[in-house]
């Protein structure tokens, strides 16, 4: 039955690839971006070390569709096994089924996850067998279980099953009692004979989950046993630890022997149906520009609202309820397409946190001057690339999550995403799902890991959602925005970023630069105005209402709010006039100036500090003094002086001159002076020295996309050297930095010393796996690497503190 998944699965893994043609190399190499990141690999040997890393396999999942991912349970169930014995397994031997599963099977070879060995059997990279721990229910092999048991514990099981070894030593015993338990009629036979508590047992363990996954208890009390159990246990049916720890256990051969020759794993090889609807590429397109005009007008808005206020962040991190409530107040706008703006305008740069607040920054004044499609096209890339859900707004507790709020990066989020629109994709031309949630049932079928929120009642509810918002999704049809976002699957491609932008011009018509006033004091805008014309009425008119139009009123306090800024009034009307379809009405004309008149008539006068004294002569004589004149001192009254120097420098300058000045506190008493005593708050960190760059051929950038064809040629005519290729081999490394750690870091495989000094040489991001003195193994984060042999100076982002490693105790290095 089940056969461990050997450690040998990297050296048939290698025999597998240089078998293969260009062709198929460059689709594996494009599956597995990781494996292809820099440094390149430099021969098939170091390629076939990369995929099979546990952090790139557990990359790969996410994006497998449903039936790839049962018929990879099945295999780690049955270990390295036929196509044939899968298929009987997955009840997969002929019609859809069998094509069904050998599309899984090409998918799963694609990513270089299943293989076929050249013995005929199927192989597993090892990491993707450890993915599950009880694959299909089924607990270890009878191997593993019995790997501690001694020759006399299996003569006992032996004699009680009735069953006759080809000698005594424990290794014929052992494989007496696994060939026998692996045959299905030959342990239902023996189980027929158990008492009949036993043989409920046994029926009812073969088909549950095994019961050892929970924690054991080291010196606790015994496990008791069920009813029936010994009998199990004494023909090896049943395992029992042999201290008695923990329930006992059942072989991964009995359980598929007692399920009987009936039970088929779960396999579906064809997607769910989705009940369409007819939606026309007119009708389709027409929905999908009314809602990205008005998600562009929203975004247009809420960025402006944060750009002149920007929300103040939570202690915690984030923008808390109340900051998102001004915001939607101010921008008129949902919570929903909030949330979808800030998360988007953060990912693409427009929106940074400085301190405790979230500001914009000076891409978003580039991003604000451009054409709504543009202007489009740069939030929905973001969106596409965006590692979480935006319109998540609870957590699982039911209790409000602030936006921004920094949370880890959800791969299974990225996949949702992709395989939603890929879904819509799959729906036949000129039809739309007849509801827009119906497309969730696909999407788990072709992305049975991505994540779902708790907050959704139907699946993958908000998600469409946000689809819909930004005229991705329309009529439950995929868009031509959709459209583009699909293939722009490479986001740096210059050339597919040029389509969606494109869709974008194509639904989104030009920036409207007038509007038309009303003698009702409003101004209307059709379509999304230009930065300019947002600007201006911005300045001088609250906005009511956006969308399809855009509605803004004048008042006596939006009108004081545009003088405030500088304006006249002959300028304001100046300005209005000149995006006016019609002259001014009069109305508008005689709010503007009557205003005006009221403005200014009370002044208000900003001081850094106030001087005054009981001595009109004195305080002209410090007005009028030269040396004073950098104070900028201004009478207010006889007897009071306003500067505009700080309290501390306008002292020092007066007791400069010759004076003797006191300083006062805020409620009017003399302040006390007393000299200060400054402290450091930390000793500095030690002199950082950088490691010295690494000689040889040019490196492409982490951001730089690599050409996989040439990668993949490359490959096939590299020197076929092992899968582990030694340090010590003879061969040069390829740099200063590469010798130093290989020779510090014993605990290192070459291609890790490389990816380490990758990164140090070109100040990259590293993840490490790390054994403290205390000898526990964590992973950390570095970035800022510096070489100081045989330590390694860091940051790490996990203590967020410049920290020391010892290169010794790095046992993995993995990509940033």
């Amino acid at each position: 039955m089940r056969c461990p998944i050997g450690k040998n699965n990297g050296s048939a893994l290698v025999a597998w690839l240089r078998g293969l043609d260009t062709a198929a190399l460059e689709r594996i190499l494009a599956a597995r971006p990781d494996a292809a990141s820099p440094p390149e690999p430099r021969s098939v040997g170091e390629l076939a070390d990369r995929l099979q890393r546990p952090a790139s396999v557990a990359s790969a999942l996410p994006r497998l569709t449903l039936p790839c991912l049962q018929a990879a349970e099945a295999l780690a169930a049955l270990g390295n096994a036929s196509q044939e014995e899968l298929a009987g397994l997955l009840d997969a031997t002929g019609g859809a089924r069998a094509h069904g599963l050998a599309a899984a099977l090409g998918e799963l070879a694609d990513r270089a996850l299943v293989w076929p060995g050249g013995d005929g059997r199927l192989r597993m990279a090892a990491p993707l067998g450890g993915a599950w721990r009880a694959p299909l229910g089924l607990d270890a092999p009878l191997a593993r279980l019995l790997a501690g048991a001694n020759s006399d514990d299996l003569a006992r099981m032996l004699a009680k099953a009735g069953i006759k070894p080809d000698g005594n030593r424990k290794e014929r015993r052992l494989a007496a009692l696994i060939d026998h338990h692996s045959d299905p009629a030959r342990v239902a036979a023996l189980a027929a004979k158990a008492p009949e508590a036993t043989r409920e047992l046994l029926a009812r363990r073969a088909r549950t989950v095994p019961e050892h996954l929970g924690a054991i208890m080291f010196g606790g009390p015994p496990a008791a046993s069920a009813p029936g159990e010994q009998w199990a246990v004494e023909r090896g049916l049943l395992i029992r630890d042999r201290y008695h720890y923990g329930p006992t256990r059942m072989p991964a051969e009995v359980a598929l022997a007692l399920r009987g020759a009936d039970w088929q794993a779960p396999f579906t090889p064809l997607p769910p149906a989705v009940p369409t609807a007819p939606a026309t590429a007119t009708d389709v397109e027409r929905e999908a520009a009314a809602a990205s005009m008005a998600f562009a007008a929203d975004a247009t808005s809420v960025l402006a609202v944060c750009a002149a206020a920007p929300p103040v962040r939570l202690k915690a991190g984030g923008i808390g309820a109340r900051e998102l409530a001004r915001i939607g107040r101010a921008a008129q706008c949902g919570e929903l397409p909030l949330r979808l703006v800030l998360e988007a305008a953060s990912v693409a740069g427009l929106l940074a946190v400085e301190g405790d607040r979230v500001v914009a920054t000076a891409s978003y004044d580039t991003w604000a001057g451009r054409e709504p499609a543009e202007r489009l096209a740069v939030l929905l890339r973001a969106w596409w690339s965006l590692p979480l859900t935006p319109g998540r707004s609870r957590d699982e507790d039911g209790k409000a999550r602030p936006a921004l709020a920094g949370a880890p990066p959800c791969g299974g989020c990225v996949q949702a995403r992709h395989g939603l629109l890929t879904a819509a994709s799959r729906l036949p031309a000129g039809e739309g799902a007849a509801k827009p949630a119906d497309l969730g049932a696909l999407l788990r079928w072709l992305r049975p890991l991505a994540d779902e929120l708790p907050q959704d009642a139907e699946p993958f509810a908000t998600l469409i959602r946000e689809a819909e918002l930004l005229g991705a999704l329309a009529l439950g049809a995929l868009s031509p925005i959709g459209a583009a976002l699909l293939g722009a699957a490479p986001l740096g491609d210059d050339a597919e970023a040029e389509a969606l932008v494109d869709a974008c011009h194509r639904l989104l018509p030009a920036a409207s630069t007038s509007a038309r006033f009303g003698s009702d004091l409003t101004a209307v805008v059709a379509g999304t105005p230009s930065a300019h014309l947002h600007a201006l009425l911005d300045s001088a008119a609250d906005r009511e209402s956006a969308g399809a139009a855009s509605v803004w009123r004048f008042g006596p306090g939006s009108v004081r709010r545009a003088l405030d800024a500088g304006l006249t009034p002959d300028a304001l009307t100046a300005d209005l006039a000149a995006v006016a379809v019609e002259p001014l009405p009069q109305p508008l004309s005689y709010l503007i100036h009557d205003t005006a008149r009221s403005h200014g008539r009370v002044r208000v006068a900003a001081a850094a500090c106030v001087i005054h004294g009981q001595e009109p002569a004195l305080l002209a004589e410090l007005a009028a003094h030269r040396k004073l004149a950098p104070l900028g001192l201004r009478h207010l009254a006889p007897t009071v002086l306003i500067s505009r120097t700080p309290p501390d420098k306008t002292l020092a300058a007066l007791r400069a001159a010759g004076y003797a000045p006191v300083a006062e506190t805020p409620d009017g008493t003399v302040r006390i002076e007393r000299p200060p005593h400054p402290r450091a708050a930390r000793p500095a960190p030690p002199p950082r020295r950088p490691g010295r760059p690494r000689t040889g051929a040019r490196t492409p950038t982490k951001d730089e996309p690599a050409d996989l064809r040439a990668l993949a040629a490359r490959l096939r005519a590299a020197p076929q050297d092992g899968a582990e290729p030694a340090p010590d081999d003879g061969r040069p490394y390829a740099g200063d930095t590469e010798e130093i750690i290989a020779r510090n870091a014993r605990h290192l495989t070459f291609t890790d010393v490389r990816q380490l000094a990758h990164a140090v040489d070109h100040g990259q991001a590293v993840t490490i796996e790390y054994v403290a003195t205390s000898g526990n193994t964590t992973v950390r984060t570095l970035s800022r690497l510096a070489l100081d042999a045989p330590y390694l100076n860091a940051w790490c982002h996990l203590r967020e503190d410049e920290r020391v490693f010892t290169l010794s105790r790095i046992h993995g290095v993995m990509p940033g």
